[in-house]
């Protein structure tokens, strides 16, 4: 008789999982902040004037406080699910569940905006977008070509993070950079346009710009895949976050520098424009589409792997279906399916629903959905410190502790604000859709409970 999940030897496991170090925890994390956003950003806040780099700065500071926040959790509580152990940890399953698939929403929307994203780039290289069913067909290769890398074992997964984020990284390092030696002011334009207020500015540029900074939580929901967590998860996080967040702000402020104000605003391809202008010709499009094409698949691996690792962590507890808890070669084999069949279908949808359809606003969504488990674990923070319990506070840390959580907590309840009611109604619906399964597990739990 046959099993539906033949015994893996450990041998086979460890030739195809491994632990990732800080160099590949840090990669993570500045793999999948740095997807393809950076390379639309510039042009995206430009209408709103050069303020936009305030924004840039309040983000900056913001993920820092989240990113600080999360490396002191995740040396309380090292195990894979981020914020859905410190949610659940602190406030009980309900709060955990509501983390969990919060966060999982956010993953599967985000490669599949990743993927639409990665074909227009895609597009410079190798046309494909004379017809639906082409388009189609390469955004679909984009997210599962990832996929089978996370399939092969965590061992793939790292290699391929690390590789794509130092392709992408000395690019990108060197366009910021050399930017800033045929930087024009008089191509800056505006410090601010419109009638909008500085501090409205400021806001709608930053729920402009969110959408690109997730992921500082990313080595803290694959904690269980580092090495010394405790150690590595928080000084992952930081690095990645502090790599990332130059990359933008040099990025940006080139581009701001090379290309003259009223062009950026209508550019669909801004740093091809910035590399033009630093060399001339128009070679700048096809290295531009090449680093974007490298970013994007690296962030959708990392972000393959995420998408996996919640429900993981959920479905152990009895919160999500069990077949998440399937784990071959160190990879949560069915929750790396479930998510790329989601993302797949999301995307045809797109492409079949035309210009009117509402993947844009799913994409919005996600900035939402993202705040969800971002506000639950600097609420656990704050409640594990105002407990006061000896195995999680650090006593003459508590007042630094304690301010980097209210402050994190605040950041995350500004970018509520800032996703726009239109956003915070879909996400809410999307929350309370997750109330039916979480009522369903809980039966089911309650079932298996035995009467005294």
């Amino acid at each position: 008789m046959t099993t539906l999940n033949p015994p893996v030897t450990p041998d086979e496991q460890s030739r195809h999982s491994r632990r990732f170090g800080l160099p590949v925890a840090t990669a993570l994390v500045m793999g999948n902040i740095i997807g393809g956003g950076i390379f639309l950003l510039p042009a995206s806040v430009a209408p709103y004037g050069t303020i936009s780099l305030v924004a840039f700065g309040v983000l900056t500071a913001g993920a820092l406080t989240l990113a600080l926040v999360f490396g002191r959790l995740a040396e309380r509580h090292p195990q894979t699910g981020g914020p859905y152990v410190y949610a659940r940890e602190a406030f009980g399953d309900f709060a955990g569940f509501l983390t969990a698939w919060s966060y999982w929403i956010t993953t599967w929307v985000s490669n599949a905006a990743l993927a639409v994203a990665a074909v227009g780039y895609l597009d410079v290289l190798i046309p494909v977008r004379h017809s639906t069913a082409a388009t189609i067909a390469a955004a679909l290769a984009v997210q599962w070509l990832p996929a089978l890398a996370n399939l092969a074992g965590t061992r793939y997964v790292g290699a391929v993070q690390l590789t794509a984020t130092v392709l992408k990284f000395v690019p990108l390092l060197l366009v910021a950079v050399g930017g800033l030696f045929f930087f024009d002011s008089a191509n800056l334009g505006p410090f601010q346009t419109g009638s909008t207020s500085a501090a409205g500015a400021i806001s709608a540029s930053a729920a402009i710009l969110l959408f690109s900074y997730l992921g500082v939580e990313s080595a803290a929901v694959s904690a269980g895949e580092v090495r010394d967590p405790r150690r590595n998860v928080g000084r992952a996080t930081i690095l990645g976050t502090l790599g990332a967040a130059s990359l933008y702000l040099l990025g940006t402020l080139s581009v701001f520098g090379l290309v003259a104000h009223d062009r950026l605003i209508g550019s669909s391809a801004p740093f091809t424009d910035a590399v033009n202008a630093m060399f001339g010709g128009t070679w700048g499009g096809t290295a531009v589409a090449c680093m974007a094409l490298v970013s994007m698949v690296g962030a959708l691996n990392g972000w393959t792997l995420l998408s996996a690792q919640t429900p993981y962590a959920a479905a152990q507890d009895g919160l999500f279906p069990r077949f998440f808890t399937h784990k071959r070669r160190g990879v949560p084999t069915y929750g790396v399916l479930t998510t790329v069949v989601l993302a797949s279908l999301l995307t045809v949808y797109n492409y079949t629903a035309g210009p009117a359809g509402v993947f844009e606003t799913l994409v919005l969504v996600t900035t939402f959905t993202a705040t969800v488990p971002y506000l639950l674990s600097t609420a656990a923070q704050i409640h594990f410190l105002l407990t006061g319990r000896a195995d999680r506070v650090n006593r003459p840390r508590l007042i630094r502790d304690g301010v980097l959580a209210l402050l994190a907590f605040a950041f995350s309840l500004w970018l509520v604000a800032g996703s726009g009611y239109a956003a915070v109604y879909q996400g809410v619906l999307f929350l309370f859709a997750g109330v039916l399964v979480y009522a369903v597990m809980a039966a089911r739990a309650s079932r298996r409970r035995p009467v005294a």
